[in-house]
């Protein structure tokens, strides 16, 4: 007996599969930890490389990048 043709004997190409997946939803300009934790130590070098601060350069970097400063 010939086996029919159902819903599921053809695979989807990746064209048909992105056409009918949904688009990833959330911010667009999503700060990362990398991206904070380089600008915070370029504030720590910007100060002369003194240890002791490392928070309020933390604060500081994502403040700016949140704001959209380098």
């Amino acid at each position: 007996m010939a086996r029919s043709s159902g819903p599921h004997s053809h695979p989807r190409t990746a064209a048909q599969a992105s056409e009918q997946a949904p688009e990833p939803r959330g911010p667009r300009n999503v700060i990362t930890h990398e991206q904070i934790s380089r600008r915070a130590y370029e504030i720590f070098l910007a100060r002369g490389g003194l240890h002791g601060n490392h928070e309020q350069d933390w604060a500081q970097a994502e403040r700016e990048l949140k704001l959209g400063r380098q």
